[in-house]
């Protein structure tokens, strides 16, 4: 047989034809037998991060695939190459070397263009870009495609957020200091590794149940799982949900690190972005449009990248956009966001969600570096279990339209429990963080570290059971008491997170007078609301009419920073009782009783005319009062330490009332009055281009009759550092009244000029605007009770105003505002000043 079949091929190969045919057939049925798979990852080289929608193929050949949303592909083929081709917009084409024909694991790493995206200007010279007909299709559609229109709707988040220490140098590494954790650094660094090199420091899990329902917008997150590791503090669950974090490319404005930017599908997006039609295609089964686009003008707060676009519903099936490297922003090297959709009963909703961000600390002002040192920051969400037009009863949503409920047991989950519900597994790096992080915190190096970072914030440095500090006021000087020296502190979270003690003693060595203070606040409840007690007594020194934000008498930095040493302090003993109660994040009471005990220092002396018309002194004033206190702030949220309570801003107007009725006779009380003060203040968006401006209007009026010191004597200014919350060019103790209206705004231009200056827009510096207007008036009742001092005005010529203009974000930090003082200048010899200020913003 085997003889045969020898001499049969033989014979049929003797035949050039059939030798010819051979082959083919050959070659044919190899490549349908020889079917092999090649996968892997498409990586940034720089930042190790996922390349998602980027396209793979073999070279010279068809054979390809995308890479998904986490930056994998799959191909699976007959054709046979040697060489694998990636190619991404704003990436280097790249070219690695394969094995022929066989299952293999193949992770491209591709190379960003130097500068970010290059587009190539075309001209179209009949007709209109046909990006922008498909772009205009998508606004005209943006309201029946956003989730937000439907009656109701709800689904499962799972939240993951990282924060990494990157581009470590190796000098720092080898550094003594940091010899402790040399071998963390051994564990996680790899030049082959396709994870970025970085040095764990935060890690949170999440997943919440989020519902909506509209007429009027209503929403509740329900956190019922978090798993943290860095930082132990429960209400950091609530922010890292799905409702705080979340970004809806259909808004006109994208609110992001407190920026305005200009989404690419927003109303205007024209005038604002250049758009590029690249390539049409199915994805998932829908036929796509893919767009480019970039910021039409330099250094706006606009975004770079790519959209996919359904045809016929014109939603956004997904889109990938990062902020340019010449945005006027500060502290970020790079900042991407990649969302995609699915088509969900006539609306799109989010499939996955991942936003990164390369923080870096430049301080120089002239520019971001791709290798400083930084921190960098990955959250991904995922999306599941949709259900839509189900509402909920209005009782579901308690506290107000957006309410964040973290459950009892929400950070005691078990291992087996994250096991099989968050909705993708850890990586092998994910596992080993969760170690690396309780492993670094356990060590000196850490807690060293952590023990100075904590000294320059709060000011305080923990020892045991006590905080002692803060440390600005351990030493100050001023005319009344010359070098006043003071030591203070407070119980810590080790004594007690429920109950805080806090006092202070203080010596002058000029009036040779001892100044002292003594408090207790504790915790009624701290879930499901939040309610406190408090009392304290104090008997020290005062400036009279300084701003709430002023540098207060006792303070380094005040010694050497305010224009003259005050000399009209007066003696204040006061205590205070008071309870507070806030009934959902951002709405809260709080109801105090004051009494305080005024003396004169010095030569000064309290004046009244007597029954027979002579001047006569007035040893103190003494007065009593209770006081309720009614701030309300919608969507307001919150990050609580232990008696912290830090607001995180919201996006509608604050409002708060206060009322005080005086108690005469009571606790020595002299006078009767009422007082109502109403506050709101609000921030102005005007879009990516013009900025925003924040402003303050406020009115009060006191009923009754109260000497000059009881009056609102309105904050002035006598340091060199600008004050937002004074007069700056007024001074302290200048104008009382006792009913006044006053305004002030507050404009912010975010470069709108200083962007469009070669010179200048380097350095990121950015335009303010300010002007403050002050109504007041004083009745002849009160202009009696005490003979105001000769430097004390009333607002009898009309209204205070001043207007200033000045430079922010001058190296990051620092702002100078040039200041003109408008009206009652005849006793000012030079209405004008110049103010430094330091700030710190993105």
């Amino acid at each position: 047989m085997l003889r045969r079949f020898l001499y049969e091929k033989n014979t049929y190969f003797h035949s050039p034809v059939k030798r010819v045919l051979a082959v083919i057939f050959l070659l044919f049925a190899g490549s349908v037998f020889s079917q092999y798979t090649i996968k892997g990852k498409v990586f940034d080289v720089n930042t190790k991060e996922p390349v998602p929608f980027a396209n793979v193929v073999l070279k010279g050949t068809s054979a390809g695939a995308s890479t998904d949303f986490d930056g994998n592909y799959v191909i699976t083929t007959e054709k046979v190459s040697d060489s694998l081709v990636a190619t991404y917009i704003g990436y280097q084409r790249t070219t690695i070397k394969i094995k022929r024909g066989v299952d293999q694991v193949a992770n491209v790493p591709l190379v960003a263009i130097e500068g970010g995206i290059t587009l190539t200007e075309i001209t179209v010279k009949a007709g209109e870009n046909p990006a922008h007909r498909i772009i205009r299709a998508a606004i005209a559609h943006k309201k029946e495609n956003n989730k937000d229109k439907l009656d109701a709707y709800q689904y499962e988040a799972y939240n993951k957020l990282e924060f990494d220490l990157n581009n470590i140098p190796k000098k720092l590494k080898d550094n003594k200091a940091f010899k402790p954790i040399k071998f963390i650094f051994n564990n996680v660094d790899s030049l082959n590794s396709a994870e970025k090199p970085s040095l764990p420091i935060f890690m949170i899990e999440t997943i919440s149940e989020l519902y909506y329902r509209s007429g009027p917008v209503l929403k509740k997150e329900i956190i019922k799982a978090s798993r943290i590791s860095g930082v132990q503090n429960p209400s950091i669950s609530q922010v890292m949900g799905d409702m705080y974090q979340n970004i809806n490319v259909y808004d006109n404005d994208l609110i992001i690190f407190g920026k305005n930017f200009k989404s690419p599908v927003a109303d205007n997006a024209i005038f604002n972005y250049k758009f590029y039609l690249e390539d049409s295609l199915y994805i998932d089964n829908k036929w796509c449009y893919h767009i480019r686009f970039k910021p039409r003008r330099q250094q706006e707060l606009c975004f770079s990248g790519n959209m996919w676009i359904a045809d016929t519903t014109f939603g956004i099936k997904r889109f990938e956009m990062s902020i340019p490297l010449d945005a006027n922003i500060n502290f970020i090297n790079s900042a991407n966001v990649i969302q995609e959709f699915d088509r969900v009963d006539s609306v799109w909703m989010l499939k996955k969600d991942r936003i990164v961000i390369d923080f870096i600390p430049d301080l120089t002002g002239f520019g971001k570096g791709k290798y400083k040192t930084g921190i960098y920051g990955r959250k991904t969400t995922s999306y599941k279990n949709i259900v839509t037009n189900q509402p909920k009863p209005r009782e579901f949503f308690t506290g107000g339209g957006n309410s964040i409920v973290l459950e009892d047991d929400a950070t005691k989950k078990t291992n087996s429990y994250w096991d099989t519900t968050r909705h993708d597994s850890l990586t092998a790096r994910e596992n080993k963080v969760y170690h690396m992080i309780d492993t670094i915190q356990s060590l000196r190096f850490y807690k060293n570290w952590s023990k100075a970072f904590t000294i320059i914030v709060t000011g305080y440095q923990t020892s045991g059971n006590f905080d002692i500090g803060p440390f600005h006021k351990f030493y100050s000087s001023n005319v009344i008491e010359g070098n006043r020296f003071r030591f203070g502190g407070r119980t810590s979270s080790k004594f007690s997170r429920w109950h805080e003690l806090s006092g202070y003693v203080a010596y002058g060595t000029l009036d040779e007078k001892w100044k002292y203070s003594v408090g207790f606040k504790a915790f009624l409840s701290k879930k499901p609301v939040r309610q406190l007690i408090g009392m304290n007594y104090k008997s020290d020194m005062e400036i009279l009419g300084q701003s709430q934000n002023g540098f207060t008498n006792d303070n380094l930095f005040a010694t050497f920073l305010r224009r003259v040493s005050p000399n009209s302090l007066t003696r204040v003993d006061q205590t205070q009782v008071w309870y507070e109660r806030e009934w959902f994040p951002g709405l809260s009471n709080k109801v105090s009783f004051i009494s305080r005990k005024l003396n004169t220092v010095g030569t000064a002396n309290y004046y009244y005319l007597d029954t027979k018309g002579d001047s006569a002194i007035q040893p103190f004033i003494r007065n009593s009062e209770v006081r309720l206190t009614t701030r309300f702030a919608y969507g307001e949220k919150f990050i609580d330490g232990d008696f912290a309570h830090t607001s995180l801003g919201t996006r509608y107007p604050v409002i708060q009332l206060t009322l005080a009725q005086s108690l005469k006779d009571i606790y020595e009380g002299q006078y009767n009055y009422q007082k109502v003060v109403l506050n709101l203040s609000d921030r102005i968006r005007w879009g990516a281009l013009l900025g925003y401006t924040d402003f303050t209007v406020e009115g009060g009026q006191i009923f009754g009759k109260v000497p000059f010191p009881l009056l609102e004597l309105h904050g002035g200014n006598q340091t060199f550092v600008y004050d937002y919350m004074a007069y700056n060019m007024m001074n302290y103790y200048e104008f009382a009244s006792d009913q006044y209206a006053s305004f002030w705004a507050f404009h912010h231009f975010e470069g709108l000029l200083f962007n469009k200056i070669p010179l200048l827009r380097k350095l990121k510096w950015r335009e303010v605007a300010t002007y403050k207007i002050l109504f007041g008036n004083v009745n002849n009742v009160n202009k009696q009770v005490l003979l105001f001092p000769t430097t004390l005005r009333i607002l009898d010529k009309g209204p205070y105003h001043e207007v200033s203009i000045g430079i922010e974000n001058m190296f990051k930090f620092f702002r100078i505002d040039a200041i003109w003082r408008l009206s009652y200048t005849e006793n000012i010899k030079i209405p004008f000043g110049i103010k430094a200020g330091f700030q710190l913003s993105f």
